[in-house]
């Protein structure tokens, strides 16, 4: 989600002010930002910015991570540094607000047992009331703002990549293939989503209904029906048509969602055979398996009580 509508995709900022509620992804999106190639500063004291940039703008881009936490903080302070920022043309500047409904914080606090830096001594719900409110005025200067509610921490990464990434030269285009149930609602940030719920399902043979999507004999069952190679030739040409397209005007990420109805049999078969197919032709290619990913993570959660 942005204020503008638009990745900004034409040129990377020169400065990045990562900030958000504590527990909402920030470190995450730092994480993310290093990994894209931006020289990363955490928990710099605002006092500490003016001589950071100070002189001719730096050689790689900068992400600096912004919180309650930092000794100087103060609402003032950082709505001063972004006006100071975005008033020098050269340092290209925006800030990313990661969010997170106050629900989803709570929760977050609850499984990590952590004590939040606003309410260290009481419950967590105290110190996440008090830290959304004073944040209000920054949330509302955000360029990018990232909402990751129901998000992992693998989403939100892609979905700060997404924003972030500008490739080789900005000409390169990454596609990641989701695979989702629709009991569980679409995932967030897809661009197109196609629905596989008309195919023979595997889950009504009991040989096949423990195993899943990337399992060979499931990708076979699927692809028995008649239905499935004139479906999946349109929505391979499909992608044919449209990457080559995105990718000239500057696209730097395409997320295509596969959805049936547990997102374990078909849409995995499917986000399998087409990330193969588009690897074979020299794209860029990640996939998400959301459902699975969902049924890992449990599995870890059960084993480690």
């Amino acid at each position: 989600m942005t204020k503008t509508g638009e990745a900004p995709q034409d040129q990377a900022a020169s400065v990045v002010l990562v900030t958000g509620p504590s527990g909402a992804g920030r470190s995450t999106a730092i994480r993310a930002l290093e990994d894209l190639g931006y020289e990363v500063i955490d928990n710099l004291p605002l006092s500490l910015l003016p001589r950071l940039l100070d002189g001719p703008p730096p050689v790689r881009p900068l992400a600096l991570g912004i919180d309650v936490r930092n000794r100087d903080f103060s609402i003032s302070a950082l709505i001063d540094t972004i006006d100071r920022l975005t008033g020098k043309g050269q340092f290209p500047a925006q800030v990313l607000y990661m969010d997170a409904n106050e629900e989803e914080l709570v929760r977050r606090y609850s499984e990590t047992r952590r004590r939040h830096p606003l309410a260290p001594g009481g419950p967590p719900l105290a110190g996440i009331q008090a830290e959304r409110d004073l944040l209000i005025p920054i949330r509302a200067r955000a360029d990018v703002l990232i909402d990751t509610t129901g998000m992992s921490p693998h989403d939100a990464k892609a979905e700060v990549e997404r924003w972030f990434r500008t490739g080789e030269g900005g000409a390169k285009l990454g596609v990641t293939l989701h695979s989702f149930s629709y009991k569980r609602g679409l995932p967030r940030g897809m661009d197109i989503v196609i629905d596989c719920r008309f195919l023979q399902n595997p889950h009504w043979d009991e040989n096949l209904r423990v195993l899943d999507g990337r399992d060979p004999a499931v990708a076979a069952y699927v692809a028995a029906d008649p239905r499935f190679p004139p479906f999946f030739a349109q929505v391979k040409g499909l992608v044919d048509l449209l990457l080559p397209a995105h990718k000239d005007e500057g696209k730097a990420h395409l997320s295509i969602g596969f959805g049936c109805t547990g997102g374990k049999h078909r849409s995995v078969a499917m986000t399998q055979r087409l990330a193969e197919a588009l690897a074979q032709d020299g794209w860029h290619v990640s996939k998400r398996h959301r459902e699975l990913e969902r049924r890992d993570a449990q599995g870890k959660r059960e084993d480690a009580v």
